[in-house]
């Protein structure tokens, strides 16, 4: 085994590695949305995976001036019937479409009129696809997570610094308006030194995603019986990332995980379809809960919680901890030391939301709400396209793409 290739399957000496990245989520970072060009460069965009997430994707991007879509990629002919429907609407070109077979979005990506490309397939395809992107000098746009493995991670790091290509995670939770207006708060010392978070992904997939109403098996439910791991780690940490440095200064040095048994996607089965249902006997290797533990170089630590299978209303838990204060995200309250009313008591944080806006949220509030995910599919799109006009890095890089996927 050659030194690189025992190298990616190191998980410690990948998460030890990211310190030289750059994520630009700040207030004071060198991108700015508040003096955009009203009449743009057009930036063209290829679509690889035009189902459900890709059509979302699709309607945001088009709210976007200077946006052209010369092609499509699925193998689904279909979900590109859809897609083609939403751009008639929109009044583009019919796109060129390749459905032919899995591969076939190699032959999109050697066309010469794409500046980049919007990935928003299966998971097992984010990594390939992306690194074939990189490779043919188009800005990679893939959706989470990036990766599936410590040596998947690897790869998307060595194909930009060989290619000079950025690639960005589309981790939109990292451009909540909620969770910027905390970094703005924790970028001017309001909580102290942060030394604590806790994040989680808690969202019952059971019957949607992994499966649907009736109780067949989705594309993700094969990940369920194979594999046993946080299927789904970058919602959680997308916003930690940043309000701990991660990559900017200080990196995750180890990292453990545990899990518990699987009980819940046939006990769910059990009592929907009954006990001789293929998939209430069928055994999988997923454990319901799957908590990590992170400890970066410089001393902080991060609990990281992936919950998918038992029954819940949808939560993210975060939890911010520093020297002088404390902010929940289930209460949608803080705590400040010499701010805070009363003594050891919780406050809501409604207040601080408009006195800590973060400047791209005021850039864009009124036209942003309509679009996916309260408006952060807009902004992360905004930003995305920013940078691919002015060939500039991504807010989200390659760094911080492979960091959040390797607690996969």
């Amino acid at each position: 085994m050659d030194d690189h290739r025992d190298k990616t399957l190191r998980r410690r000496e990948f998460v030890e590695g990211g310190v030289g990245a750059a994520l630009a989520l700040t207030a004071t970072s060198g991108f700015s949305i508040l003096s955009a060009n009203p009449e743009p460069e057009p930036v063209r965009v290829g679509f690889i995976g035009t189902g459900n997430r890709g059509r979302s994707l699709l309607n945001t991007l088009l709210a976007l001036p200077g946006i052209k879509v010369p092609a499509l990629c699925d193998i689904d002919p279909e979900a590109i019937g859809k897609a083609k429907a939403i751009l008639k609407e929109a009044e583009q070109p019919e796109p060129e479409a390749y459905t032919e077979n899995e591969t076939i979005y190699q032959k999109l990506l050697e066309r010469e009129d794409l500046d980049a490309v919007l990935i928003a397939t299966p998971w097992n395809w984010h990594t390939p696809m992306a690194v074939d992107t990189m490779k043919a000098g188009k800005y990679a746009g893939v959706e989470v997570p990036a990766a599936l493995s410590v040596e998947e991670c690897w790869q998307l790091v060595d194909t930009h610094e060989e290619t000079g290509v950025p690639c960005m995670m589309l981790e939109n939770w990292s451009f909540r308006r909620d969770n910027l207006a905390v970094l703005n708060m924790v970028r001017k010392g309001m909580f102290g030194e942060i030394v604590h978070c806790h994040c989680a992904h808690s969202h019952d997939c059971v019957d949607h995603w992994f499966f649907d109403r009736e109780g067949n098996m989705r594309w993700g439910a094969d990940f369920l019986i194979k594999y046993n791991r946080d299927q789904y780690p970058t919602h959680s940490q997308g916003p930690v990332l940043s309000w701990l440095d991660i990559n900017r200064g200080d990196a995750y040095a180890t990292l453990t995980s545990v899990a518990t048994a699987s009980k819940g996607i046939n006990d769910s089965f059990v009592r929907r379809f009954g006990p001789d249902h293929p998939n209430a006997k069928r055994q999988y290797k997923q454990g319901d809960i799957v908590t990590s533990f992170v400890r970066t170089q410089m001393g902080k630590t991060i609990v990281i919680n992936y919950d998918m299978q038992l029954p819940r209303p949808y939560d993210n838990r975060w939890m911010l901890q520093g020297t002088r204060g404390v902010y929940n995200e289930q209460r949608n309250s803080l705590y400040l030391v010499d701010r805070s009313p009363e003594y050891h008591e919780w406050e809501s944080f409604e207040p601080y939301q408009r006195e800590f806006e973060h400047p791209w949220w005021k850039a864009i509030l009124e036209e942003s709400e309509k679009f996916g995910h309260g408006g952060t599919d807009y902004l992360e799109l905004k930003m995305f396209i920013q940078a691919v006009r002015e060939k500039t890095q991504t807010p989200i890089d390659v760094y911080d793409s492979a960091t959040m996927s390797s607690v996969v």
